[in-house]
């Protein structure tokens, strides 16, 4: 097992998590989501953060990312990097792992083209396709996987609901988005010259999915 699991007398919650999920985090960029969670449990005892990216990138491309993983360790989270969305469920540390919620917020692809390009969003699309694949042989019982993402033109087109669909997943709940929701968490480019910058959420949602 990666972690040993201790469970407080009182269970806290902000929005769709709580300190009782066995939580794993996708794609984390600064860890700055994952930090959110901790400081609203008090622990992280029950988060699993992965990044794409190596820590040594990490350092190198965003100005809080040693701040937030300090945090993290301090309150007992689980952190690995080098974790592919699309392949997760193979990564030494998480065979045989299961999750209450599984979480990629924002994913993407790398940018080759113009957001609105079709080989772009085919690129993005293959991305959440490998996720939810993988995240479905890794949910717990009742567990969920759950992606944020815009909705406006030409995010839309990603047609995420049905990508689900296709590898055995269901829609359970689709719910708005809002940063303010999360203190404390910054959403990143997360490629290019600009990567350590924020990018305007606006309409945005998360959707909920169950197999």
């Amino acid at each position: 097992m990666l972690r040993n699991i201790v469970v407080g007398p009182e269970e806290k919650w902000i929005k769709h998590y709580s300190s009782s999920h066995q939580i794993l985090l996708v794609g984390e960029g600064d860890f700055s989501f994952g930090a959110c969670l901790a400081r609203a449990f008090g622990s992280a005892t029950n988060i699993v953060a992965t990044s794409l990216d190596s820590r040594g990138e990490l350092m190198m491309k965003y100005s809080r990312a040693a701040m937030h993983l300090e945090e993290l360790q301090h309150l007992g989270c689980t952190i690995i990097h080098g974790v592919d969305a699309r392949t997760m469920g193979q990564h030494s540390l998480l065979q045989n792992e299961f999750f209450d919620r599984i979480v990629f917020n924002f994913p993407h692809a790398p940018l080759l083209w113009r957001e609105q390009d079709k080989s772009q969003i085919k690129l993005h699309k293959k991305v959440v396709k490998g996720f939810l694949r993988s995240a479905r042989d890794m949910l717990a019982r009742n567990g969920e996987a759950h992606v944020t993402h815009k909705t406006a033109h030409p995010f839309g087109d990603w047609e995420i609901v049905k990508l689900a669909e296709q590898v055995g997943l269901h829609l359970v709940q689709e719910v708005s988005f809002y940063l303010w929701e999360y203190p404390g968490y910054e959403n990143k480019r997360g490629s290019g010259r600009l990567c350590d910058n924020s990018f305007p959420v606006g309409q945005c949602c998360t959707y909920k999915f169950a197999s």
